[in-house]
């Protein structure tokens, strides 16, 4: 929340759900969402999970050090 206090183009989310239980993975995943896509806003989201890396818009992975897009 306190990312968010100045307003910033680009949000950064490193594993933004990884401590949370099943009903709060799903509300904090659909606020981050939700405030980008109503604010238009970029989300850069670095995630283990594939069903919340598949709710982006573009998806890259990180691969024995070499970043590709998929």
């Amino acid at each position: 929340a306190r990312a968010l206090v100045n307003n910033p183009d680009v949000i950064l989310a490193d594993e933004p759900t990884g401590n949370l239980d099943e009903a709060h993975k799903t509300l904090a995943a659909d606020l981050l969402f939700d405030l980008t896509s109503e604010s238009g806003k970029t989300l850069v989201l670095v995630t283990h999970a594939a069903d919340l890396a598949r709710r982006a818009d573009r998806t890259c992975r990180l691969s024995e050090g070499v970043l590709k897009a998929l």
